[in-house]
């Protein structure tokens, strides 16, 4: 499950829904966001320096809503779910 690629819909360069297992979820609050620099980069490797953007999202009415941690790889360009928190 973690690791799956999912399609994320963004403005203003933040996910605001996204598509997992053919549901669509509609982010209602961001909790956290972080940029780190992938541990595998090789400076032979060219470029730039890929990075991972990390969005922790809320979706859902509260009380009670779900938690997923979305992930962009600049690398791929590819947003993949990194974890829920149910």
């Amino acid at each position: 499950m973690y690791g799956t690629p999912i399609t994320v819909w963004e403005q203003d360069g933040r996910p605001v829904r996204f598509m997992w297992e053919g549901r669509i979820y509609v982010v209602r609050r961001i909790l956290d966001h972080w940029v780190t620099v992938r541990s595998d980069f090789s400076p032979e490797a060219g470029s730039g320096r890929p990075r991972r953007r990390f969005w922790r999202v809320q979706v859902g009415p509260e009380p009670g809503a779900d938690v997923y941690e979305l992930r962009y790889d600049s690398v791929g360009e590819q947003w993949l779910l990194s974890r829920t928190h149910r």
